[in-house]
């Protein structure tokens, strides 16, 4: 800290809300931690039900997360370059999930993607393909929640890069994919790394589309965070609060990680790119 930041000290107006706002989000987690049964930890997190729900979290999250990086480094790229109202009504369009209620993005993939859906019907009759209720319903469901987080940070790195090296590249006889692939991607990496844990733990914990969409199936699409509802349902206080708690210490985790790349001062986050 700097000798005017120490001079001029903290605004004492500001030091009651401010711990007021602290209180308020640190206590629901202090609740959960307070509530664990650490003897029985073990036991709860090994049940069956609770290995499937974390075998298959963590294996629809990775692909949803995949799906992302393939579907999402484009387009990113298209909006970090895009020009005009058209590519900024197509950021608003993928920024949308950000902010919709999870359970209406569940009900759009169902009207759109369902057997009755107007894409859903061509998928089953062309490619004999049915996403709702399923395990790939899962992965869909999760990546519609999911990829938004990564686009958003790759197109704040594009936009951030140095024009000026692939201008260079190009000067020395790189085209512009060459230049893409020797230049902006080692550059972008950092922020890629960035995007996609983010997306993976947004996925790793998203709820209400998958429900909605993929159903609560046991073994087949029933994720971690469904399972902690249903544990709920059924009064069992204990393997929701140690199911919740794992998810807790992942997103912790990830957000630890990603501190010096996305929570300092100046780095870009999903409002900047809108």
């Amino acid at each position: 800290m700097s000798e005017r930041d120490q001079g001029r000290g903290l605004p004492w107006p500001l030091v009651p809300p401010a711990a007021l706002a602290v209180a308020f989000l640190v206590l629901p987690l202090a609740g959960l931690v307070t509530q664990v049964r650490w003897t029985r930890l073990p036991e709860l997190l090994t049940t069956p039900a609770a290995l499937d729900a974390l075998r298959l979290s963590l294996v629809c999250s990775t692909a949803a997360t995949l799906l992302s990086v393939v579907l999402g480094v484009p387009l990113a790229w298209l909006l970090a370059h895009g020009r005009g109202r058209g590519t900024a009504l197509l950021r608003g369009v993928v920024m949308l999930p950000l902010v919709l209620p999870p359970v209406v993005g569940g009900l759009a993939l169902l009207l759109a993607l369902g057997r009755r859906g107007f894409a859903g019907r061509q998928l089953e009759t062309v490619f004999g393909l049915t996403l709702p209720f399923t395990t790939a319903g899962v992965i869909v469901a999760e990546t519609f929640v999911a990829m938004p987080f990564l686009v958003v940070t790759v197109e704040g790195a594009l936009r951030s890069a140095d024009a000026g090296l692939e201008e260079a590249a190009a000067t020395l006889g790189a085209t512009r994919l060459v230049a893409l692939r020797t230049v902006t991607l080692p550059l972008l990496l950092p922020s890629l790394g960035a995007g996609v844990a983010l997306a993976w733990a947004r996925a790793l914990g998203e709820f209400g589309a998958t429900i909605t969409f993929a159903g609560n199936s046991p073994g087949r699409t029933q994720t971690v965070p469904i399972l902690v509802y249903e544990s709920l349902e059924a009064g069992d206080l204990d393997a929701a609060v140690a199911l919740s708690l794992v998810l807790v210490a992942v997103a912790l985790g990830v957000l630890v990680l990603l501190r010096d790349r996305w929570l300092r001062p100046g780095a870009a986050t999903p409002g900047a790119a809108l």
